[in-house]
């Protein structure tokens, strides 16, 4: 066995990979840039190099940077984690040649499946189905649109060497394809400096499945049956789960049988995934097969009782598989959220900037089920524009699906971030819906289910009720506090039953509510009454103390979490879907609020500015330019991904106040309108 392992990455998977080689009893050494400096992987590990600036491309993907740093500390394997590095074959023979060992499969399988092309030749020679398309390459955008037309409509037009969502687009006709295929082409060469790129077939509602398989030195190769990824968003997933509710037997063995068939025809000897696309029959194609660990590992791990990076560092220091193909059986059912820091309400444009404020749930049981955080970052950290905006993976198992679903919505509740936006609630909204707790997903789902992007969603009474009793017990527990103050003039006096009006929505909702002293930190219930909903007087039960920012509570016993932050006046409260502003007031200043006039916050629709940091990759439009609401002004790329900006309205532009290749700040002034 190894003694000491250099991880070649950085967040989350650097830390996935560090706790488990601290259970293997092996040392670890960080690689770390000036972005991520005295981040949680560098305090975690036993050794930490730092390698250089922020850019990927002078720090995380520098081979002789990462060499280096194994040399000088010693290590004798490196783990690449996913992305960067990790399916890069010079990087993997350079290793070698340095004497390193290198955690991953063998230089030919990389080769062969890491080039989407190549892979599919290979997938059909070892009769993997596959799907429709042209394999070679593609020199312009003319020449994939006429390509894209002799495949058929719909296509996709991916990148060679892509992943994760990266370099792909869908077309549906010529004029798609062309702009399709130059984006792509841009994405593909800032991502993974490669820009060749491949059309194929698109099924249209397929469901995206994988099989996870296994390999090692000695010729044998098992797999852990499925992941359903099928709810994406710009072709990157979103939500995951363990197994797929939409396999039978039949399918699952057959999927199962021809991904061990590909994998043996590489000698595949590491962790790996082949990825397949699903119609609405059962029939599967070859997508792609991913040389790495992938993102959504964890749902595998949780239903087989297996940890795969354990796994990858045995089968690399040349140890046997002591898995066999029938000991490994399904257990439970496992789903996997992905918390990005990214802005739902605005298009899910990158949010980047400081964690104010940062708390996960606690991991371990919840509810009737189990939930594991896989995170790399910590209050107080900073989500960079230079990588993936990944917050954290957070995982729920249980003994259903419908337990794994609830425990899950239950840890995503208990989430407090603050200092920028997170797709928690879009990820809660999406969960909640009917058909996703049936399993009626597909690829489309997101476009489907929110086709006007995401504004929230409106509460149901039993929301309703637990926000304004949220509002009201923190209310209260202020104005004591207050009252308490040495100094103060005119204490308030205490009542046995206090009333407030809580305006929220529009709505005003009288809530009555009985809170002794022991209340506050869970030493006895408080009760409350909200004479309009209908209530009779109910207990709420909190252990909540002033200074934390999420609600943990049983109302009339069913148990609930409402994250909130303070305004100047009132609490913005989320739970789930459903954000709201609540002022807690008593009866004469709601009625003062009632005939307040309303504030003019006309913006300038004649502006338009750069919703994220980021670099302009390219205009669309000069000065004096007619244009239509929705046609493309110009492109943003953050977060190594390209983000096109389009007219909110009909107009002429009247001035451009940036060029190709400049950086600029998030609400900097880019296009005016005449």
């Amino acid at each position: 066995m190894f003694e000491k392992i250099l991880i070649a990455n950085r967040g989350e998977i650097a830390v996935r990979v560090i706790k488990t080689c601290q259970r293997l009893g092996i040392q670890t050494v960080a690689v770390y840039s000036e972005a991520d400096v005295g981040s949680k992987a560098v305090e975690m590990a036993d050794e930490a190099v730092f390698i250089g600036p922020p850019a990927p491309g002078e720090s995380y993907l520098q081979i002789e940077k990462i060499i280096a740093a194994a040399k000088a500390t010693g290590a004798d394997a490196v783990h690449p984690g996913f992305g960067f590095l990790s399916e890069n074959p010079k990087f993997a023979i350079a290793l070698k040649s340095a004497g390193i060992e290198w955690i991953g499969p063998n230089v030919h399988a990389i080769e062969a499946m890491g080039d989407k092309i190549t892979s599919k030749k290979c997938a059909a020679e070892a009769d993997v189905s596959t799907v429709p398309g042209h394999m070679g390459l593609i020199e312009n955008a003319e020449e994939a649109a006429r390509i894209a037309a002799e495949v058929g409509y719909p296509v996709m037009i991916k990148a060679s060497a892509g992943g994760g969502g990266k370099g792909m687009r869908i077309a549906y006709s010529d004029a798609e394809a062309r702009e399709g295929f130059q984006s792509a082409r841009n994405e593909a060469k800032s991502s993974f400096g490669d820009e060749r790129i491949f059309i194929e077939k698109f099924i249209e509602r397929p469901r995206h499945i994988e099989i996870q398989v296994l390999g090692d030195r000695h010729g044998r190769v098992v797999h852990l049956n499925e992941r359903e990824c099928s709810v994406q968003r710009r072709n990157q997933k979103v939500l995951e789960e363990a197994p797929s509710p939409f396999l039978d037997k039949a399918t699952r063995e057959a999927m199962g049988t021809q991904a061990v068939a590909l994998a043996k025809a590489v000698d595949y000897d590491s962790a790996g995934t082949v990825e397949f696309i699903v119609d609405e029959d059962r029939n599967f194609y070859f997508l792609e097969m991913n040389t790495r660990l992938q993102v959504e590992h964890p749902v595998t791990e949780m239903t087989h009782g297996v940890d795969l990076v354990e796994q990858m560092i045995r089968v690399a220091a040349g140890e046997k598989l002591e898995l066999r193909q029938k000991d490994i059986k399904i257990n439970g059912w496992a789903v996997e959220a992905r918390l990005y820091a990214e802005d739902p309400y605005r298009g899910f444009l990158p949010s980047i900037g400081r964690l104010k404020r940062y708390s996960e749930p606690t991991e371990g049981a919840l509810g009737e089920g189990t939930l594991r955080i896989d995170s790399g970052v910590r209050e107080g950290d900073e989500i960079s524009l230079f990588y993936d905006p990944m917050i954290a993976k957070v995982v729920a198992h249980g003994k259903t699906r419908e337990i794994a679903i609830d425990t899950l919505l239950e840890g995503l509740d208990c989430y407090q971030i603050e200092g920028l936006q997170s797709n928690a609630p879009f990820l809660a909204a999406c969960l909640e819906e009917d058909d996703f707790r049936s399993g009626e997903i597909h690829t489309g789902y997101i476009a489907e289910k929110f086709p006007d992007g995401f504004t929230g969603t409106e509460p149901s009474e039993f929301q309703t009720r637990i926000v304004a009793t949220t509002a009201a017990f923190i209310h209260t527990v202020y104005m004591r506090r207050a009252a308490r103050t040495t100094g103060r003039l005119t204490p308030t006096p205490r009542l046995h039953v206090e009333e407030w009006d809580v305006l929220m929505g529009g709505e005003r909702i009288l809530v009555e509510i009985d809170l002794p002293d022991e209340a506050v930190g869970g030493g006895t219930p408080a009760k409350v009454w909200l004479p309009e909903m209908g209530g009779k007087p109910v207990e709420l039960e909190s252990a909540w103390l002033p200074g934390e920012h999420v609600f943990d509570a049983t109302l009339d016993g069913v148990h609930f979490a409402v994250a909130f932050k303070n305004l100047t006046e009132g609490l913005q409260l989320r739970h789930r879907g459903f954000s709201t502003t609540a002022i807690v007031a008593s009866h004469r200043s709601a009625d003062l609020h009632a005939i307040l006039p309303e504030k003019d916050v006309s913006a300038s629709a004649k502006q338009v500015t750069s919703p994220m940091p980021g670099l302009i990759v390219k205009l669309e439009v000069e000065p004096g330019k007619d244009v239509k609401a929705g046609e493309p002004l110009l492109v943003v790329e953050a977060m190594k991904m390209e983000n096109v900006i389009r007219a909110e309205m009909d107009g002429v532009i009247k001035a451009i106040s940036v060029k190709a290749g400049q950086s600029v700040s998030a609400d900097e002034l880019l296009v005016e309108f005449e």
